[in-house]
């Protein structure tokens, strides 16, 4: 679980928590051997950044979805999320409404299984 220190207050939050500094990135690129991991600024290969001006990762539960040991092109970065609207698609991540979000983040554990049903 990683969270934006100067958006959400980290009492809300299990102390496991890890908050997103300035340089925290994602890498995306399926060449790279840091693939569908975390790195940090300044990192030239394709990446997301976790710190971004909207509020879609302030808050961010991870998955073990090709991970930690990613096979390339098998996806990166599948996390739990804030939604921008109802019903808006993300790029292959869960969202939900921020207060929904909080929820699951105040009660989840390290190892949690996560059931996808359609």
């Amino acid at each position: 679980m990683l969270y934006r220190p100067d958006r959400l207050n980290a009492r809300a939050l299990p102390g496991w928590a890890q908050p997103i500094g300035l340089r925290d990135l994602w890498c995306d690129d399926p060449a790279h051997p840091a693939y569908n991991l975390p790195v940090r600024a300044p990192f030239k290969p394709s990446h997301e950044s976790l710190r971004r001006a909207d509020p879609l990762y302030d808050l961010i539960l991870t998955t073990d979805w090709n991970f930690p040991e990613a096979i390339p092109g098998r996806g990166s970065a599948i996390f739990l999320h804030s939604w921008r609207r109802p019903g808006y698609p993300t790029a292959g991540c869960l969202a939900f409404a921020r207060s929904d979000l909080l929820w699951i983040a105040q009660r989840v554990t390290p190892g949690a299984r996560i059931l996808i049903r359609p």
